[in-house]
């Protein structure tokens, strides 16, 4: 009798926890549900402040000394050259000379490629300048023919740019994005009949780097062009607000 007692006793009480818990996880469920998420963009035009350029040369011959000794020739008219075009010295800066071995190949009578005897060295050098004159570097990268002019065998690569404040354009940026952010979710909230409550949670994308009215694609880990000189950054900000 006691233990029937005791056994119906226990069960009631499940039942009332059960029905507890039920009722919480009701309301916590509701309460989740009555939130508001938006994303919002920041975005900035500028211009870069920052070029960087480069460009090799080299030199053949079957002595490795007389190699050095033309390729320092050549150094020493690309250093004159950039110096008279009003480039500082400090940011002309030459790398270490790259040496390759070179050999004479072919294909045998059975198609197999057969390494020869060695026929020289090939001895290259890179020249690169970082500066913030940027239109003297462009215009200094367009005319490099005057080197190859002057009968060295010179090539150039295309200008990178860059932009050296680039944390203040992200903290600009992120101040736009939240205020689009909270100004939609106050429409929303508004048009249901409803006010925004408090800041739930926040979530910041990866800043996007491209040149202006582009069709450049963005990427999950961010994109940054180095091609154009003129840019477009972007980021969005997510937000998520209670709503009362």
């Amino acid at each position: 009798m006691n233990k029937n007692i005791i056994a119906v006793a226990v069960g009631a009480l499940g039942f009332v926890l059960g029905l507890g818990f039920l009722g919480n996880a009701i309301k916590n469920r509701n309460k989740s549900e009555n939130t508001i998420s938006v994303t919002g963009l920041g975005t900035k035009q500028f211009t870069s402040d920052l070029i960087t350029w480069s460009g090799s040369f080299s030199k053949n011959n079957s002595d490795l000394k007389a190699a050095y000794d033309e390729l320092a020739i050549d150094r020493k008219v690309i250093n004159d050259y950039l110096v008279s075009k009003g480039i500082k010295q400090t940011e002309i800066v030459f790398s270490s000379v790259d040496i390759q071995k070179q050999f004479r190949s072919y294909n045998d009578s059975n198609g197999n490629y057969v390494q020869g005897e060695f026929s020289g060295y090939n001895l290259t050098q890179k020249v690169s300048i970082e500066s913030k004159e940027v239109v003297k570097i462009e215009n200094l990268s367009r005319n490099i023919t005057e080197i190859i002019n002057r009968g060295i065998e010179f090539t150039s690569s295309a200008p990178s740019y860059f932009y050296t404040k680039l944390a203040t354009v992200k903290q600009e940026m992120i101040a736009r994005a939240t205020k689009d952010a909270k100004e939609r979710a106050e429409k929303i909230a508004e048009n249901s009949g409803s006010s925004l409550g408090s800041l739930k949670k926040a979530t910041m994308g990866v800043i996007q780097i491209t040149e202006p009215n582009s069709n450049e694609d963005y990427s999950y880990g961010g994109t940054f062009n180095t091609s154009s000189k003129e840019k477009e950054a972007n980021i969005t900000i997510k937000l998520e607000y209670e709503v009362n």
